[in-house]
């Protein structure tokens, strides 16, 4: 890493506070990599839909609808994949598992921060 070397360069390691902090950006960019070494082992990619278009699986973009009659969309996806800003959110999520399974017009409470919500699904697409 040049950044690091540029550092090291400067003269006493103990007290360079440059080295240091790119010592450390080194070791957190390894820790990442190892983590990201050890995801690829376990992912696997998902082709195609499910048999049944009309339940919530995963992948599925699911648009609810609130007790305030507010609309929110979600899309399932990996825990590797979530985007709050877009709206994907991770299968392992208590919004995604209670979703699993569900059908349109069916109800579902989630636990949200605010407390219970109870949400409507409107509709179910796989894009």
């Amino acid at each position: 890493m040049p950044a690091l070397r540029a550092a090291a360069a400067e003269g006493d390691r103990s007290e360079n506070a440059e080295y240091i902090y790119r010592k450390r950006q080194l070791a957190q960019m390894d820790r990442r990599i190892r983590y990201l070494s050890k995801r690829l082992d376990e992912v696997q990619v998902v082709h195609g839909t499910p048999p049944r278009r009309d339940r919530v699986y995963f992948g599925a973009c699911v648009t609810l609808e609130g007790a305030a009659g507010e609309e929110r969309r979600y899309r399932i996806v990996g825990a590797d994949e979530i985007d709050a800003a877009r709206g994907w959110i991770s299968v392992d999520s208590p919004m995604a598992r209670a979703l699993l399974g569900k059908a349109i017009d069916d109800s579902v409470t989630v636990d949200t921060p605010e407390g219970p919500a109870e949400l409507v699904v409107l509709g179910i697409a796989y894009e």
